[in-house]
């Protein structure tokens, strides 16, 4: 694919969709954190039906903290892997606390020493509470970069430095959130809505479904 037609993807995608931002509900960059990582092998519906009442009671990590694994499982019990993310999320608390004033470091490598938090949670946490151009490769952005083209690669790390590279910076802050969106909802993974895709013509996909079925 070449640049003109990656630019005009992200052109269509920036009208569909001017203002992106993630589909997790959060009042802070601590929330967004344990947000991000509720969300693991989670839809973000299920993780936005656990963290209204969990962020209600602990909307700090001061607060979370307190609550100690056993106060916070019966919180997030309906998520997957609960009791993994619970322990992860009572160690991250305690290390904001003690490390980090009880804030949440606007630094990669801070953010990937934190129990849980992987390249891409961090990805997510720097894009979308600070706005920096970060890329988070998710398994809906995998799938799209390679099936339409627009940045092919056998690794989800593959596929992020490809983004950064050919992505144009006035698309680069809000691609993640695009690309995510148009994976969740038009070219999802087992039939792809490629009837309704504004990108269908720009895309490479070569098994694309068609109209009327």
């Amino acid at each position: 694919m070449n640049a003109a037609r990656r630019a005009e993807i992200f052109r269509r995608l920036r009208a569909a969709n001017p203002q992106p931002t993630t589909e997790l509900h959060y009042g802070s960059p601590f929330q967004l954190l344990i947000a991000v990582m509720l969300s693991a092998q989670a839809t973000d519906v299920s993780v936005n039906k656990a963290t209204g009442a969990l962020f209600a009671a602990a909307p700090t990590p001061q607060r979370m903290l307190a609550l100690g694994e056993a106060g916070l499982k019966p919180y997030i019990r309906t998520i997957g892997l609960f009791n993994t993310k619970a322990a992860n999320i009572i160690r991250t608390c305690a290390i904001l606390v003690d490390r980090h004033g009880g804030a949440v470091p606007q630094d990669r490598e801070a953010l990937e020493a934190l129990p849980g938090v992987g390249r891409k949670s961090a990805n997510v946490v720097l894009n979308t509470a600070w706005g920096e151009p970060t890329i988070a490769v998710d398994t809906h952005i995998f799938r799209v970069c390679n099936r339409t083209g627009l940045a092919p690669g056998r690794t989800p790390l593959a596929v992020e430095q490809k983004l950064l590279r050919v992505v144009p910076e006035e698309f680069r802050r809000d691609a993640h959130h695009w690309l995510i969106l148009h994976g969740r909802y038009t070219c999802q993974a087992r039939r792809p809505r490629c009837p309704d895709c504004l990108l269908a013509d720009l895309c490479e996909y070569r098994s694309k479904t068609p109209a009327g079925s």
